[in-house]
């Protein structure tokens, strides 16, 4: 089985243009196959306050009413999207910029409301992805360059959060490749002390969460970051990795970040 690696990179890769410069030549320079997810970053953000729409967010989730899900369109799908490609292009790597609605690669249902409603907003389930879709693009030697944006098949366009996009191609392609799904954050990976960004722990099995979760190891946001990347590997991806983005060239190494096994 051909080896695939996932990347996810997220706002604070996006808003640098020196350490998306970086990102992009050490992703570039990564062998085999590849697929890279991007979210937004604060340029939606800033674009809605200057047309005087204010983001809404429920615990750390942004609120997508109609005004919103346009200007993220514009930003995601266009300008962060089409600026990445056009790097990527530029350093040797034929990329190709989607949204999931581009081939049907991705249908996501809109996110029924309850105690909140999120508006626009696209769940994921395990039919969502095509990797039929995405192994043709890969074996015409293109790049996929996943935004987060989908679409519900009725003509609506969603927004939908970019790590369960990563999670959810990871695990669509693992039929079809032996899979790894990285996701790139600030932090080098999972520390033994919070205070100490050298104390990376190198490797977790799924059977250690538990009792990194009781012993404090892994504590707040860290928790459903591990969390969603044991269940990807309980469905068929060969390892998760955590780690810092300006590190990425050390996973030829194998010495990036913290990985997550069986």
């Amino acid at each position: 089985m051909k080896q695939l690696t996932i990347i996810k990179i997220g706002g604070n890769v996006i808003d640098n243009s020196e350490n998306l410069h970086q990102f992009l030549l050490d992703f570039t320079a990564l062998p085999g196959d590849k697929i890279l997810v991007h979210g937004g970053g604060k340029i939606a953000t800033e674009l809605g306050e200057s047309l005087g729409i204010e983001a809404k967010m429920v615990e750390g989730r942004r609120i997508t009413d109609i005004e919103t899900l346009r200007i993220v369109t514009m930003v995601y799908a266009g300008l962060i999207n089409k600026n990445m490609v056009a790097q990527l292009q530029a350093k040797g790597s034929n990329a190709i910029g989607l949204t999931g609605a581009d081939g049907n690669i991705i249908k996501a249902k809109k996110r029924p409301v309850k105690e909140i409603d999120y508006g626009f907003v696209g769940d994921l389930d395990e039919n969502s992805v095509s990797a039929e879709t995405l192994d043709r693009l890969l074996k015409a030697g293109l790049v996929p360059v996943l935004c987060a944006i989908t679409h519900d098949g009725e003509t609506q366009l969603l927004n939908t959060n970019a790590d369960t996009i990563a999670s959810s191609v990871a695990v669509a392609m693992s039929s079809l490749y032996e899979t790894r799904l990285v996701y790139c954050f600030e932090k080098k990976g999972v520390l033994k002390d919070v205070n100490d960004d050298n104390s990376v722990v190198r490797e977790i099995k799924a059977n250690e969460f538990e009792s990194l979760k009781a012993d404090g190891t892994v504590q707040g946001g860290m928790i459903p970051k591990l969390h969603n990347a044991f269940e990807a590997i309980k469905k068929g991806v060969s390892a998760v990795y955590i780690g810092k983005a300006d590190e990425l060239a050390e996973l030829a190494e194998e010495t990036f970040g913290t990985k997550m096994l069986k």
